[in-house]
Protein backbone atom coordinates (compact mmCIF):
# COMPACT_ATOMS: atom_id res chain seq x y z
CA UNK A 1 0.00 0.00 0.00
CA UNK A 2 2.78 2.45 0.89
CA UNK A 3 4.52 1.78 -2.43
CA UNK A 4 1.31 2.57 -4.32
CA UNK A 5 0.86 5.74 -2.24
CA UNK A 6 4.38 6.91 -3.00
CA UNK A 7 3.80 6.32 -6.73
CA UNK A 8 0.62 8.39 -6.62
CA UNK A 9 2.40 11.18 -4.73
CA UNK A 10 5.19 11.26 -7.32
CA UNK A 11 2.66 11.37 -10.17
CA UNK A 12 0.77 14.21 -8.56
CA UNK A 13 3.92 16.09 -7.73
CA UNK A 14 4.86 16.07 -11.42
CA UNK A 15 1.80 18.25 -12.02
CA UNK A 16 3.64 20.91 -10.05
CA UNK A 17 7.13 21.51 -11.44
CA UNK A 18 9.86 22.25 -8.93
CA UNK A 19 10.08 25.78 -10.28
CA UNK A 20 6.30 26.24 -10.00
CA UNK A 21 5.64 29.78 -8.83
CA UNK A 22 4.06 30.46 -5.46
CA UNK A 23 1.85 33.40 -6.33
CA UNK A 24 1.19 36.20 -3.85
CA UNK A 25 -2.30 36.99 -5.15
CA UNK A 26 -5.20 34.95 -6.48
CA UNK A 27 -5.91 34.28 -10.14
CA UNK A 28 -7.78 31.27 -11.56
CA UNK A 29 -4.76 30.46 -13.75
CA UNK A 30 -2.43 30.01 -10.77
CA UNK A 31 -1.77 26.69 -9.04
CA UNK A 32 -0.40 27.81 -5.66
CA UNK A 33 -1.34 31.04 -3.89
CA UNK A 34 0.12 32.15 -0.56
CA UNK A 35 -1.29 35.55 0.40
CA UNK A 36 0.55 37.50 3.09
CA UNK A 37 -2.29 39.43 4.68
CA UNK A 38 -5.87 39.38 5.90
CA UNK A 39 -7.98 36.55 4.51
CA UNK A 40 -10.88 38.90 3.75
CA UNK A 41 -8.62 40.80 1.36
CA UNK A 42 -7.70 37.54 -0.37
CA UNK A 43 -11.31 36.36 -0.52
CA UNK A 44 -12.38 39.60 -2.23
CA UNK A 45 -10.25 38.61 -5.23
CA UNK A 46 -11.65 35.08 -5.55
CA UNK A 47 -14.49 34.65 -8.09
CA UNK A 48 -17.90 33.37 -7.01
CA UNK A 49 -18.25 29.59 -7.01
CA UNK A 50 -14.62 28.86 -7.89
CA UNK A 51 -13.50 26.87 -4.83
CA UNK A 52 -14.36 23.19 -4.35
CA UNK A 53 -13.17 22.93 -0.74
CA UNK A 54 -12.68 25.51 1.97
CA UNK A 55 -10.83 23.90 4.87
CA UNK A 56 -9.34 25.70 7.83
CA UNK A 57 -8.59 25.85 11.52
CA UNK A 58 -9.29 29.45 12.57
CA UNK A 59 -8.01 31.06 15.78
CA UNK A 60 -9.97 29.80 18.79
CA UNK A 61 -9.94 33.17 20.60
CA UNK A 62 -7.98 31.80 23.56
CA UNK A 63 -5.13 34.32 23.47
CA UNK A 64 -2.49 32.53 21.40
CA UNK A 65 0.44 34.64 20.18
CA UNK A 66 -1.12 35.14 16.72
CA UNK A 67 -4.48 36.43 17.99
CA UNK A 68 -5.96 39.07 20.26
CA UNK A 69 -8.53 37.66 22.63
CA UNK A 70 -11.94 39.20 21.96
CA UNK A 71 -15.37 39.15 23.51
CA UNK A 72 -17.05 35.99 22.32
CA UNK A 73 -19.78 37.85 20.41
CA UNK A 74 -17.15 39.99 18.65
CA UNK A 75 -15.20 36.86 17.72
CA UNK A 76 -18.31 35.23 16.25
CA UNK A 77 -19.05 38.39 14.24
CA UNK A 78 -15.53 38.30 12.77
CA UNK A 79 -15.85 34.62 11.94
CA UNK A 80 -19.26 35.23 10.36
CA UNK A 81 -17.77 37.73 7.91
CA UNK A 82 -15.13 35.24 6.81
CA UNK A 83 -17.63 32.36 6.59
CA UNK A 84 -19.99 34.45 4.45
CA UNK A 85 -17.19 35.17 1.97
CA UNK A 86 -16.21 31.50 1.96
CA UNK A 87 -19.80 30.56 1.13
CA UNK A 88 -19.75 33.03 -1.76
CA UNK A 89 -16.63 31.58 -3.36
CA UNK A 90 -17.72 27.97 -2.79
CA UNK A 91 -18.77 25.90 -5.82
CA UNK A 92 -22.32 24.57 -5.92
CA UNK A 93 -21.07 21.03 -5.23
CA UNK A 94 -18.36 22.18 -2.84
CA UNK A 95 -17.71 21.75 0.88
CA UNK A 96 -16.62 23.82 3.86
CA UNK A 97 -14.73 22.10 6.70
CA UNK A 98 -14.19 24.26 9.79
CA UNK A 99 -11.91 22.63 12.38
CA UNK A 100 -12.34 24.12 15.86
CA UNK A 101 -11.87 23.41 19.55
CA UNK A 102 -13.22 25.11 22.64
CA UNK A 103 -13.23 28.71 23.78
CA UNK A 104 -12.16 28.81 27.44
CA UNK A 105 -13.17 31.53 29.87
CA UNK A 106 -12.30 31.26 33.59
CA UNK A 107 -12.14 27.48 33.42
CA UNK A 108 -15.47 27.13 31.59
CA UNK A 109 -15.51 25.85 28.02
CA UNK A 110 -17.72 26.84 25.11
CA UNK A 111 -17.63 24.43 22.12
CA UNK A 112 -17.06 26.75 19.18
CA UNK A 113 -18.71 24.46 16.63
CA UNK A 114 -22.06 24.86 18.42
CA UNK A 115 -21.64 28.64 18.55
CA UNK A 116 -20.79 28.84 14.83
CA UNK A 117 -23.43 26.38 13.61
CA UNK A 118 -26.13 29.10 13.26
CA UNK A 119 -23.75 31.13 11.11
CA UNK A 120 -23.31 28.28 8.63
CA UNK A 121 -26.96 27.21 8.63
CA UNK A 122 -28.07 30.83 8.27
CA UNK A 123 -26.24 30.94 4.94
CA UNK A 124 -28.14 27.87 3.74
CA UNK A 125 -25.21 25.50 4.23
CA UNK A 126 -26.08 21.92 5.17
CA UNK A 127 -24.16 19.94 7.75
CA UNK A 128 -23.06 16.48 6.63
CA UNK A 129 -20.88 15.46 9.56
CA UNK A 130 -19.55 16.64 12.88
CA UNK A 131 -16.21 14.84 12.83
CA UNK A 132 -14.43 14.26 16.13
CA UNK A 133 -10.65 14.44 15.81
CA UNK A 134 -9.16 12.49 18.71
CA UNK A 135 -5.53 12.72 19.82
CA UNK A 136 -3.54 11.67 22.89
CA UNK A 137 -1.44 14.71 23.72
CA UNK A 138 -2.28 18.17 25.07
CA UNK A 139 -2.40 20.29 28.20
CA UNK A 140 -3.18 18.47 31.42
CA UNK A 141 -6.10 19.80 33.45
CA UNK A 142 -6.47 19.65 37.24
CA UNK A 143 -10.10 20.66 37.70
CA UNK A 144 -11.70 19.02 34.69
CA UNK A 145 -10.84 16.15 32.35
CA UNK A 146 -8.03 16.98 29.94
CA UNK A 147 -9.22 17.90 26.44
CA UNK A 148 -8.24 15.30 23.88
CA UNK A 149 -10.43 16.09 20.89
CA UNK A 150 -11.45 18.84 18.52
CA UNK A 151 -14.17 18.87 15.89
CA UNK A 152 -14.43 19.37 12.16
CA UNK A 153 -17.84 20.56 11.02
CA UNK A 154 -18.46 19.66 7.38
CA UNK A 155 -21.05 21.64 5.44
CA UNK A 156 -22.06 21.50 1.78
CA UNK A 157 -23.67 24.14 -0.37
CA UNK A 158 -26.25 21.78 -1.86
CA UNK A 159 -27.43 18.17 -1.80
CA UNK A 160 -25.24 17.45 -4.83
CA UNK A 161 -21.65 17.44 -3.63
CA UNK A 162 -18.33 15.74 -4.31
CA UNK A 163 -17.70 12.78 -1.99
CA UNK A 164 -15.08 10.17 -2.91
CA UNK A 165 -15.45 7.54 -0.19
CA UNK A 166 -13.26 4.96 -1.93
CA UNK A 167 -10.31 7.37 -1.85
CA UNK A 168 -10.26 7.45 1.95
CA UNK A 169 -11.33 3.98 3.04
CA UNK A 170 -9.34 2.42 5.88
CA UNK A 171 -8.49 -1.26 6.50
CA UNK A 172 -11.35 -3.50 7.53
CA UNK A 173 -11.34 -4.70 11.12
CA UNK A 174 -12.27 -8.22 9.99
CA UNK A 175 -11.11 -8.40 6.34
CA UNK A 176 -11.71 -12.13 6.06
CA UNK A 177 -15.26 -12.13 7.38
CA UNK A 178 -17.77 -13.91 5.12
CA UNK A 179 -21.54 -14.34 4.96
CA UNK A 180 -22.43 -17.61 6.68
CA UNK A 181 -25.94 -18.03 5.26
CA UNK A 182 -28.28 -16.76 2.58
CA UNK A 183 -27.64 -16.21 -1.13
CA UNK A 184 -24.18 -14.69 -0.43
CA UNK A 185 -22.98 -17.47 1.88
CA UNK A 186 -19.24 -17.94 1.58
CA UNK A 187 -18.65 -14.54 -0.01
CA UNK A 188 -16.79 -11.75 1.73
CA UNK A 189 -19.19 -9.56 3.68
CA UNK A 190 -17.07 -6.40 3.69
CA UNK A 191 -15.95 -3.99 1.00
CA UNK A 192 -12.58 -5.22 -0.38
CA UNK A 193 -11.39 -1.62 -0.70
CA UNK A 194 -11.75 -1.06 3.04
CA UNK A 195 -14.29 0.46 5.39
CA UNK A 196 -15.72 3.91 5.85
CA UNK A 197 -13.44 5.75 8.34
CA UNK A 198 -16.45 6.98 10.30
CA UNK A 199 -16.77 10.30 12.08
CA UNK A 200 -14.21 9.75 14.86
CA UNK A 201 -10.66 10.14 13.53
CA UNK A 202 -7.70 9.02 15.63
CA UNK A 203 -4.79 11.02 14.20
CA UNK A 204 -1.80 12.24 16.26
CA UNK A 205 -1.65 15.99 16.78
CA UNK A 206 1.52 17.94 16.03
CA UNK A 207 3.50 18.18 19.26
CA UNK A 208 7.24 18.50 20.00
CA UNK A 209 8.25 15.03 18.79
CA UNK A 210 6.11 15.09 15.64
CA UNK A 211 8.04 15.00 12.37
CA UNK A 212 6.06 17.98 11.02
CA UNK A 213 6.56 20.31 14.03
CA UNK A 214 7.42 23.94 13.36
CA UNK A 215 7.36 26.92 15.71
CA UNK A 216 3.63 27.42 15.15
CA UNK A 217 1.84 26.54 18.44
CA UNK A 218 -1.34 25.13 16.88
CA UNK A 219 -0.27 23.36 13.71
CA UNK A 220 -2.47 20.58 12.40
CA UNK A 221 -1.17 17.41 10.70
CA UNK A 222 -1.04 17.05 6.93
CA UNK A 223 -2.80 13.67 7.00
CA UNK A 224 -5.88 15.23 8.62
CA UNK A 225 -6.32 17.56 5.66
CA UNK A 226 -5.29 14.93 3.10
CA UNK A 227 -8.34 12.85 4.01
CA UNK A 228 -10.65 15.83 3.46
CA UNK A 229 -8.94 16.81 0.20
CA UNK A 230 -9.17 13.28 -1.22
CA UNK A 231 -12.78 12.80 -0.16
CA UNK A 232 -14.22 16.19 -1.09
CA UNK A 233 -12.37 17.32 -4.22
CA UNK A 234 -11.21 16.15 -7.64
CA UNK A 235 -7.82 16.60 -9.28
CA UNK A 236 -7.31 20.16 -10.45
CA UNK A 237 -9.84 21.62 -7.97
CA UNK A 238 -9.10 24.61 -5.78
CA UNK A 239 -8.64 24.11 -2.03
CA UNK A 240 -8.67 27.33 -0.02
CA UNK A 241 -7.63 27.94 3.60
CA UNK A 242 -8.39 31.45 4.91
CA UNK A 243 -6.17 30.87 7.99
CA UNK A 244 -3.39 28.86 6.37
CA UNK A 245 -0.76 29.11 9.13
CA UNK A 246 2.31 27.14 8.05
CA UNK A 247 0.79 25.99 4.77
CA UNK A 248 -0.56 22.56 5.71
CA UNK A 249 -3.73 22.81 3.61
CA UNK A 250 -1.84 23.94 0.53
CA UNK A 251 0.64 21.08 1.00
CA UNK A 252 -2.18 18.52 1.26
CA UNK A 253 -3.80 19.98 -1.86
CA UNK A 254 -0.76 20.00 -4.15
CA UNK A 255 0.34 16.58 -2.91
CA UNK A 256 -2.78 15.14 -4.53
CA UNK A 257 -2.90 17.18 -7.72
CA UNK A 258 -5.18 19.97 -6.51
CA UNK A 259 -4.59 23.72 -6.50
CA UNK A 260 -4.01 25.38 -3.13
CA UNK A 261 -4.59 28.90 -1.83
CA UNK A 262 -4.38 30.44 1.61
CA UNK A 263 -3.86 33.61 3.61
CA UNK A 264 -1.73 34.27 6.68
CA UNK A 265 -1.14 37.55 8.54
CA UNK A 266 1.96 36.61 10.59
CA UNK A 267 5.06 37.22 8.43
CA UNK A 268 7.22 34.46 9.94
CA UNK A 269 4.47 31.90 9.45
CA UNK A 270 4.21 32.99 5.82
CA UNK A 271 7.93 32.29 5.40
CA UNK A 272 7.61 28.90 7.09
CA UNK A 273 4.67 28.07 4.82
CA UNK A 274 6.62 29.14 1.74
CA UNK A 275 9.58 26.96 2.76
CA UNK A 276 7.39 23.93 3.49
CA UNK A 277 5.49 24.29 0.20
CA UNK A 278 8.78 24.51 -1.68
CA UNK A 279 10.04 21.40 0.11
CA UNK A 280 6.83 19.58 -0.85
CA UNK A 281 7.39 20.53 -4.47
CA UNK A 282 10.98 19.28 -4.21
CA UNK A 283 9.87 16.04 -2.59
CA UNK A 284 11.88 16.69 0.59
CA UNK A 285 9.14 17.62 3.08
CA UNK A 286 8.89 15.09 5.90
CA UNK A 287 5.35 14.28 7.01
CA UNK A 288 3.62 11.50 8.88
CA UNK A 289 2.22 9.13 6.20
CA UNK A 290 -1.51 8.62 5.94
CA UNK A 291 -2.67 5.40 7.54
CA UNK A 292 0.43 4.77 9.65
CA UNK A 293 -0.59 2.90 12.84
CA UNK A 294 -0.56 4.87 16.09
CA UNK A 295 2.63 4.32 18.08
CA UNK A 296 2.09 2.10 21.12
CA UNK A 297 4.68 2.20 23.95
CA UNK A 298 3.94 -1.39 25.03
CA UNK A 299 4.78 -2.69 21.56
CA UNK A 300 8.02 -0.68 21.63
CA UNK A 301 9.26 -2.25 24.86
CA UNK A 302 7.70 0.15 27.33
CA UNK A 303 4.96 -0.59 29.81
CA UNK A 304 1.73 1.32 30.38
CA UNK A 305 1.16 3.01 33.72
CA UNK A 306 -2.03 2.00 35.51
CA UNK A 307 -3.81 3.37 38.52
CA UNK A 308 -3.19 1.36 41.69
CA UNK A 309 -6.17 2.84 43.56
CA UNK A 310 -8.17 0.17 45.34
CA UNK A 311 -11.88 -0.20 44.85
CA UNK A 312 -14.56 -1.47 47.20
CA UNK A 313 -16.12 -3.24 44.23
CA UNK A 314 -15.02 -6.61 42.91
CA UNK A 315 -13.66 -5.47 39.55
CA UNK A 316 -10.12 -6.90 39.32
CA UNK A 317 -10.12 -6.72 35.52
CA UNK A 318 -10.24 -2.93 35.72
CA UNK A 319 -6.63 -2.82 36.94
CA UNK A 320 -5.11 -5.70 34.99
CA UNK A 321 -2.49 -5.25 32.28
CA UNK A 322 -4.07 -4.35 28.94
CA UNK A 323 -2.16 -4.06 25.69
CA UNK A 324 -4.63 -1.43 24.50
CA UNK A 325 -3.80 0.98 27.34
CA UNK A 326 -1.31 3.74 26.96
CA UNK A 327 -1.75 4.37 23.24
CA UNK A 328 0.29 7.33 22.20
CA UNK A 329 0.51 9.54 19.13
Amino acid sequence: MRGESETVEVRHRTLFARDCAIAGSFAPSERIVLYAGDCLDLLKTVPDGSIRLVVTSPPYNIGKEYEKKLRLDTYVEQQARVIAECERVLAGDGSICWQVGNYVEKGCIVPLDTILYPVFSGLGLRMRNRIVWHFEHGLHCNRRFSGRYETIVWFTKSDEYVFNLDAVRVPQKYPGKKHFKGPNAGQYSCNPLGKNPGDVWDIPNVKSNHVEKTEHPCQFPVELIERLVLALTKEGDWVLDPFVGTGTSIIAAIRHGRRGAGAEIVPRYVEIARKRIRMELDGTLRTRPMGRPIYEPAAAGGSPVHSQRKSDFAQPALFEEDAECGKKG
